[in-house]
């Protein structure tokens, strides 16, 4: 039986305009590197397509290592800039998400993404356009889908080179529609046939002034390379952050990945077939969950996982499932996105025009999670949602990694070191 992890996102793009609709583009199934299929509008039909620009077969090795390093230190940002117990994001998504909008922000609202994001919108789109369509050409266990709702009114403009470039980029299908009720009701359907039916809704309904929802949906589907015999799978304690204990069940194993610095003990578990693993980073004894997440930073978890120890390392970890949701704007503000948020100062005008002088402005940008590690494997999602409005030695014991008190963990691409998931467990209750 396979676990997947599956990942929602969904940036709904609000806008107040006079201007007509133009230079929209559609895509269809079969044409989408992502495998998403064409939404279904009121009368089922998807917009025609528009020029596709060529995607390069393969990432550009030059770019991986930028990609990943801020992709990593993007996961790192986030992680300390929210709060909650057993919180739990998906960079990648957001990423994603925020790379749909950032091609339509111009001027200091752009600089100010991808100061936030850690990369250039150029360096991003170059980089995961090839990557998504490897991903989809592989028809592994990592699956993309991401489609593109306009409202059909007459006073809209949508720039054609937006939509061209989230076609180019992440697959997107577009279909023009009213965003009414029905809309919201389609979106859902694609949320939930996108999640496997783990999220059944997203959204309970729209502005009169949404003009434009994206969603960006990942899903991963993979088995442990070696599943928990039953035989050690055993109950245990588990000390959280806020002190007590709490009675759990543990997987024990041995793993052959071992993540070692000053203040870090921890280890790889691989996937089947090796591309995907769970990594589990336990801070050092006397070290508060919250002081370690602090001291996160790109270069840290990069340096964890290239210094990586091909040996022995015996792991206990806990069976665990975890929910989390949060808004995400004030954490985008503290990381220097600041404009986006402000209906005075944003510059989406790469995304579109408002005759009538409205501006466009990013209002929300709402994130939710789901998470369970169970000896089979991982189980989890994501949704994302952003509104936009106008105004060691072979002779010794091998080392131990016991997670029975607060750690780190991530859902890793082990070849580009992107991170699909970053998360604590703080407490099993």
């Amino acid at each position: 039986m396979k676990r997947q992890v599956i990942s929602i996102l969904l940036c709904a793009a609000m806008l107040l305009s006079t201007a007509g609709l133009a230079g929209c583009a559609g895509k269809a199934a079969a044409e989408t590197p992502s495998g998403a299929s064409p939404a279904s509008g009121p009368q089922g039909a998807p917009l025609p397509p528009a020029e596709v620009l060529a995607v390069a077969a393969t990432p550009d090795p030059a770019l991986a290592g930028e990609a990943s390093a801020a992709a990593l230190g993007f996961a790192a940002d986030l992680l300390r800039q929210t709060a909650g117990s057993n919180r739990l994001l998906s960079p990648l998504s957001v990423l994603c998400a925020l790379g749909m909008v950032l091609g339509g922000a111009e001027g200091e609202t752009r600089s100010q993404m991808e100061t936030a994001l850690g990369v250039s919108g150029n360096a991003l789109n170059t980089f995961l356009g090839p990557w998504l369509a490897a991903l989809a050409a592989e028809e592994g266990a990592l699956h993309v889908a991401d489609g593109i709702w306009i409202a059909d009114r007459p006073d809209l403009r949508v720039s054609e080179d937006f939509l061209r470039l989230n076609r180019e980029c992440y697959g997107a299908a577009v279909e023009q529609c009213p965003l009414d009720a029905a809309a919201v009701e389609r979106i859902n359907a694609f949320v939930k046939e996108h999640t496997h039916g783990m999220i059944e809704k997203l959204l309970d309904g729209l502005s009169d002034a949404a003009v434009m929802v994206l969603v960006n949906a990942l899903a991963f589907e993979a088995e442990w390379e070696h599943p928990y015999w039953e035989s050690y799978v055993r109950p245990g304690v588990f000390h959280p952050e806020r002190g007590g204990e709490q009675e759990a069940t543990f997987l024990h194993s041995s793993e052959f990945v071992y993540l070692k610095d000053e203040d870090t003990a921890g280890f790889m578990k691989p996937y089947k077939g090796g591309r995907y693993a769970f990594a589990a980073l336990l801070p050092a004894e006397g070290t508060a969950l919250e002081a370690y997440v602090a001291s996160l930073s790109g270069d840290k978890l990069l340096g964890l996982i290239e210094g990586a120890k091909q040996t022995k390392v015996d792991t206990v970890t806990p069976k665990f499932e975890t929910s989390y949701s949060v808004e995400l704007p004030e954490a985008l503000q503290a990381l220097g996105m600041t404009d986006a948020f402000d209906a005075s100062l944003a510059d989406f005008s790469a995304l579109g025009t408002c005759e009538n002088g409205d501006n466009i402005y990013l209002s929300k940008v709402i994130h939710k999670t789901f998470l369970k590690l169970d000896e089979k494997g991982t189980r989890a999602g994501a949704v994302t949602g952003a509104v936009m409005e106008a105004a060691s030695a072979m002779h010794e014991p091998p080392p131990q990694v016991v997670l029975d008190r607060p750690f780190v963990y991530l859902l890793l691409d082990t070849e580009t070191n992107i991170p699909l998931f970053i998360g604590i467990v703080d407490s099993l209750a």
